[in-house]
């Protein structure tokens, strides 16, 4: 019987997996597998992929399916499938950690009281990472629980960068700059040696985590120094669904003058603006990209205008710029998305390789420019899986050496 660990990665409608053995240092190459739950509350979805792709369930869930029946689905499909291997952890994601959590941490009942606090500050994600760990609790209740933070990378930006320019009474309550995508971030950065090279991978790194959501990241010696994101999942870059960057005045305006309610102002900011309410197309980039309509560009204009306003930014924090990433699904996968970006940022010093960049990288720019552009793959389920891995490793340290100390007095 080997061990396993169990990453969770839980959404409003979906709850997304992965299987790393747990007797080992977690690895890519050794994944069991990985799937998702899609649909939950509706008919859900379950899939599951082994290591080369090849699919080990296609199956529907029964309608109205929660996050727990969806979690003992995917229980009982593991302990059937997988007879050979037995959990001993499950890592989960959560975004928001607060000022408390800077480090992956294990779940106990003050733990996830302090995560329930947080939830008005990540309301998209928070119930649903809370979710996940609720209903493994009850289906597995001696099993050990791992919070890994998309806010916990940020923790070493200075006081200055992380202030708003608000009365300290403020400050002392929490409210200050945390950002996210810590995970995408981590691992991204984790692996910069092996593919810029030690020396560089210390220099001056821009990464543009591009999906549903995303940010920017200016990190220096492999360390985050600033980023798009804030207080919440809101600030920064304009996203699928979210608005992004907003003077707060407009927030006043549309209470004061509009009189919109404070939830449907959230309303208003988390779901019907980003590249959705700009376009009133879509909000998936790929169509958007494809689509003639004049709506449909102005979306993906802004969307680009912003990454290079904040570029600049970015570099500005770091002094300058050395290589810029791009990363998540957006970043990896839309060739058009980084070529405007690129072109734009040319002022930067990148001087795009048109070629290598339709190819999708792994570096895309020519020999010669100033600043280096690649695309890498970022696997925030590893990340969470080694956190999970070097928690349970270094809480069994203290019990193996004092077993060893028994045995040489012996």
């Amino acid at each position: 019987m080997s061990d396993a660990i169990l990453v969770l990665n839980a959404g409003s409608s979906s709850l997304k997996f992965s299987v790393f053995p747990g007797h080992e240092t977690p690895s890519r190459q050794g994944l069991i597998c990985e799937g998702e739950c899609e649909g939950i509350g509706h008919r859900v979805h379950f899939t599951a992929k082994d290591r080369a792709g090849a699919s080990l369930v296609d199956a529907y869930l029964t309608e109205g399916t929660t996050h727990e029946d969806a979690l003992a689905a995917l229980l009982r499909w593991l302990d059937d499938r997988f007879v050979d291997i037995q959990l001993v952890a499950a890592g989960h994601r959560v975004v928001h950690g607060g000022s408390l959590y800077i480090a992956p941490v294990l779940i106990d009942a003050s733990v996830a009281a302090e995560l329930r606090r947080l939830v008005p500050l990540a309301p998209l994600h928070q119930p649903h990472n809370l979710a996940a760990i609720d209903a493994l609790s009850k289906l597995h209740p001696t099993l050990p629980q791992i919070a890994c933070f998309d806010t916990a990378f940020h923790h070493t930006q200075s006081e200055v960068t992380t202030a708003f320019a608000l009365p300290r009474r403020l400050a002392a309550e929490g409210i200050r700059r945390y950002g996210f995508h810590g995970l995408s971030y981590e691992y991204i950065a984790s692996v910069l040696p092996d593919i810029l090279g030690p020396a560089a991978a210390d220099g001056r790194v821009v990464v543009a985590h591009l999906g549903s959501g995303a940010s920017l990241c200016a990190i220096r010696g492999r360390k985050s120094v600033a980023t798009t994101m804030g207080f919440t999942a809101l600030d920064g870059l304009p996203m699928s669904r979210r608005c992004g960057n907003l003077d707060p005045g407009v927030i006043l305006y549309l209470m004061q003058e509009k009189g919109m309610t404070a939830t449907e102002v959230s309303h208003l900011l988390y779901n019907e603006s980003g590249l959705f309410g700009v376009s009133g197309i879509s909000d998936d980039m790929r169509t958007l990209l494809a689509s003639g309509d004049p709506l449909a560009e102005q979306a993906v204009a802004l969307f680009v205008y912003r990454i290079d306003r904040e570029l600049g930014s970015m570099a500005a924090a770091l002094g300058g710029i050395d290589a810029l990433v791009f990363t998540a699904g957006i970043g990896e996968h839309a060739a058009e998305i980084r070529r405007r970006v690129c072109a734009d940022a040319a002022w930067l010093g990148v001087d795009l390789d048109q070629g290598a960049n339709a190819a999708g990288g792994v570096r895309i720019t020519r020999p010669g420019s100033q600043t280096t552009g690649w695309v890498i793959p970022t696997d925030e389920d590893l990340m969470i899986a080694l956190h999970t891995w070097n928690l349970l490793s270094a809480a069994a340290a203290p019990l193996d050496s004092h077993a060893n100390n028994g045995s040489q007095q012996a």
